[in-house]
């Protein structure tokens, strides 16, 4: 494990460090003492002017990066169906290849996939990987692991995208482990350097900052990322080839024995919502929510909320909007009485338009939504289902007088 390591014949006893850790986990006694507060960040190694600080296991088992080249998207099928979240990553991964000056490709694992990898042809790709196997007709974890290595062994890519859905989360991790490299989980926006190291971005510290993370020494450089955080790629003339991985039984072989899938009962999902009207803490009782339900059964919406009022029990934890809940992407989204923290902004980033009700006019919701009404939200939705009663849209009810 890699842990802080203190040269002190070399340290001088200058306290920059000491001065610039943010989590204060070091101190200064008769020689710097490292606390168990230590998160690794570097921030120190970067102040110490005799360069005495190192993280032991940081250079440990480097690899050569020179010879991965690329970005990989791992595809995910529902009912040998495309998910999504993968016509967004292809989007993504296409502009970090762009920007790197490298090619794109896919892994698409399953059962009767034939014609979906054509079809990921459309999307810019180069290259499509193909493991098709009755044994891969549904996730079990083990075979799907190892077709996840076995396209990285043959192909090379520099980075690996994964969406951040519950197979997603399962196969992310143990792939990574087994490819020996590192994982950022949850990424909210991914860049890439020349030199295609992969600058992933994402909320940490309960949102209080936002971690820029690289993989320095390994590869591939791996990311989840969540849905409806990026925007999907969009289908043209298709281009690229379809190679198929064939691996041996023995590499199918599973402690997972599929018995029986029941579907899920089809269930109303925020993140399918064109119109959402959320509420936070500016709510008083939990009968107010009703309030908030007229107001988007006006609009042909759904209600959601921030992770108090879930907290509360006043609201459906499938209907949280944050880094602990869900992404959402509608044509229009309401925040009522929501101050608009980081945690809450990183959900709502691809809102076409975000309306804010909150009575105070510093609160951060005002600058990432794109109208504003500083006031009580109990006299503004009122005022609000008046005008919509009356026959005005959206647009003119986000410039009307209130």
């Amino acid at each position: 494990m890699a842990r802080l390591l203190i040269d002190h014949d070399r340290c001088n006893r200058c306290g920059l460090c000491v001065d610039a850790c943010p989590f204060a986990a070091l101190t200064m006694e008769d020689e710097v003492i490292v606390g168990d507060g230590c998160q690794l960040c570097r921030i120190c190694i970067e102040e110490c002017p005799q360069g005495a600080m190192a993280i032991r296991g940081e250079l440990e088992d480097k690899q050569d990066t020179s010879s991965y080249q690329g970005v990989m998207i791992v595809a995910e099928t529902i009912g040998g169906r495309i998910h999504p979240v993968t016509y967004e990553l292809i989007g993504k991964g296409s502009e970090l290849a762009a920007a790197a000056k490298q090619e794109v490709s896919c892994l698409l694992i399953g059962h009767n996939l034939g014609t979906q990898a054509e079809k990921l042809l459309s999307y810019g790709l180069d290259w499509v990987y193909l493991c098709d196997h009755p044994a891969l007709a549904h996730f079990r974890i083990e075979p799907y692991t190892a077709c996840l290595a076995a396209a990285v062994d043959k192909a090379k890519p520099s980075t690996v995208l994964v969406g951040a859905t519950p197979i997603g989360r399962s196969l992310a991790p143990r792939a990574a482990v087994r490819l020996r490299t590192g994982l950022t989980a949850d990424c909210t926006m991914l860049e890439v350097r020349p030199d295609g190291e992969l600058v992933q971005i994402r909320p940490a510290f309960g949102g209080n900052i936002m971690a820029q993370i690289v993989t320095r020494h390994h590869r591939p450089q791996m990311a989840t990322v969540r849905y409806r955080v990026m925007e999907p790629a969009r289908p043209g003339p298709p281009r690229g080839k379809v190679i198929s991985l064939d691996l041996p039984d023995s590499q199918l072989a599973s402690a997972i024995q599929v018995l029986e899938v029941t579907p899920k009962p089809q269930e109303e999902s925020i993140t399918d919502a064109k119109v959402i009207v959320a509420g936070g803490r500016g709510l008083k009782r939990k009968q107010d929510l009703e309030l908030l339900r007229t107001l988007a059964r006006s609009l042909g919406g759904q209600i959601a909320s921030t992770r108090p009022l879930v907290e509360m029990g006043w609201v459906e934890h499938n209907r949280q909007i944050g880094l602990s809940g869900r992404t959402v992407r509608p044509q229009l989204l309401i925040a009522c009485g929501i101050s608009g923290a980081v945690q809450f902004a990183a959900g709502i980033g691809g809102c076409q338009t975000v309306v804010a009700i909150n009575k105070d006019p510093q609160a951060p919701i005002f600058n990432v939504a794109h109208y504003g009404f500083v006031g009580d939200l109990y006299e503004i939705i009122p005022r609000l289902l008046t005008h919509l009663g009356k026959g005005g849209g959206i647009d003119a009810l986000c410039q009307a007088d209130l």
